[in-house]
């Protein structure tokens, strides 16, 4: 069974679309509150989002930008807005399709089913899904998710690429340098965003209970320790 995320706004339109979802022996999981999707796309962990442009406080061309920072879920824009700006827009902002209202629902399904192929089935890549592993905390970079053992945090895009690189080095030094490279290329940054950042990471590796296993290394960078082998 997948779980398809519906952010729609109008409550009969969005019951129609669970109704014929849950047909095809799918879950449909419909949003309510449209001050906080992402927070509940992390909770449901969809396969797929269905995404309204029009929406109370942010429009659907926000939150897909919000979602795609941390994750490749497949998005489908359901949208009454016909013009060709608004479909170029959506797929600009990191959308995978866009079908325009009123629709018919079997079409809205043979979409819903070919992202499902195409990502999770027949139509997806055979090669192995790729992992980074260290003593039994292993890293998702397709996903974004760090896992230890039954518990899961989901991480943004710079924070994969920064426990990536920690994780495959470690218990080395990783230098300032070597992680500003990785992080932003040739963009100057300062100290404050680096430190941000690294902050981020302790916070994921906090949520599943690791504790004081990055050092900073005065002058020089950060160290990944592994603190939670067993």
């Amino acid at each position: 069974m997948y779980k398809i995320m519906i952010v729609e706004d109008d409550p009969k339109l969005a019951g129609l679309l669970q109704s014929h979802i849950e047909r095809y022996g799918n879950e449909g999981k419909i949003i309510e509150d449209f001050d906080h999707v992402l927070e509940q796309f992390h909770e449901i962990k969809p396969h797929i989002v269905l995404l309204d442009v029009n929406l109370p406080s942010f429009d659907g061309y926000y939150w897909c930008r919000q979602i795609r920072s941390v994750s490749t879920c497949p998005i489908i824009f359901i949208s009454a807005r016909n013009g060709t700006p608004d479909q170029l827009r959506a797929l600009e902002n990191g959308a995978d399709d866009y079908i325009t209202k009123p629709f018919a629902y079997d079409i809205v399904i043979a979409k819903i089913h070919s992202q499902l192929r195409r990502v999770y089935g027949d139509y997806a890549a055979a090669s192995a899904e790729r992992t980074v592993e260290k003593d039994g905390l292993v890293l998702y970079p397709e996903r974004m998710e760090l896992n230890l053992e039954d518990r899961t945090s989901l991480l943004t895009k710079k924070e994969t690429i920064l426990l990536e690189t920690l994780l495959s080095r470690s218990p080395r030094l990783v230098t300032r340098e070597t992680i500003l490279e990785k992080l932003w290329d040739d963009t100057f940054v300062d100290d404050n965003t680096l430190s941000v950042n690294i902050n981020r990471v302790r916070k994921r590796l906090a949520e599943l209970g690791i504790e004081n296993a990055l050092e900073t290394i005065r002058g020089s960078g950060y160290r990944l320790h592994t603190v939670w082998k067993r």
